[in-house]
């Protein structure tokens, strides 16, 4: 939440930045007329219905920060969890547990641009089908998360 104050801030430094709660969610809001011109893919309408393209000055930005990229993705519409499982040891059940991420977007754009990036910085990923919807993105080999837990933290 600072960290997206201060990026907000720092864009429209003569723009009013501020925090809104409501129960189960924070919101940080600016007003701008130039909004448009720092997200040309805003627009009516659901975002899972329309094309998501990153413009090429912003895939420019993504290619040089893509650890950024992918923490605005995970801590708005992702998540860090601990998954378990049980299998037998020596005719025991025993749990396992291990951590796992998450990243869940109906849009298949939005969710191609996490997947690409996470190829490019070698997370290794799959997806999972809630139903036969393919909404979620998972990482959860050890050396993905990891180097997850390494750049992107947990999400407050």
């Amino acid at each position: 939440m600072d960290a997206c104050h201060e990026a907000m801030q720092a864009v429209f430094p003569d723009n009013s930045v501020c925090r809104v709660r409501r129960p189960g969610c924070h919101n940080v809001k600016v007003y701008s007329k130039h909004l448009w011109c720092v997200f040309p893919q805003h627009g009516a309408g659901k975002k899972h219905e329309r094309r998501i393209t990153l413009e090429p000055w912003q895939q420019r930005i993504v290619d040089r920060q893509p650890w950024e990229f992918l923490r605005g993705l995970f801590h708005s519409d992702g998540c860090r969890i601990i998954n378990w499982t049980v299998r037998k040891v020596a005719g025991e059940s025993k749990r396992y547990e291990y951590p796992r991420y998450f990243f869940a977007n109906k849009s298949d754009d939005i969710r191609k641009l996490c997947t690409d990036t996470l190829t490019k910085v070698g997370v290794e990923w799959s997806t999972l089908a809630r139903g036969s919807d393919p909404f979620n993105i998972s990482v959860a080999k050890r050396a993905s998360v990891a180097l997850m837990d390494a750049h992107i933290g947990p999400k407050y």
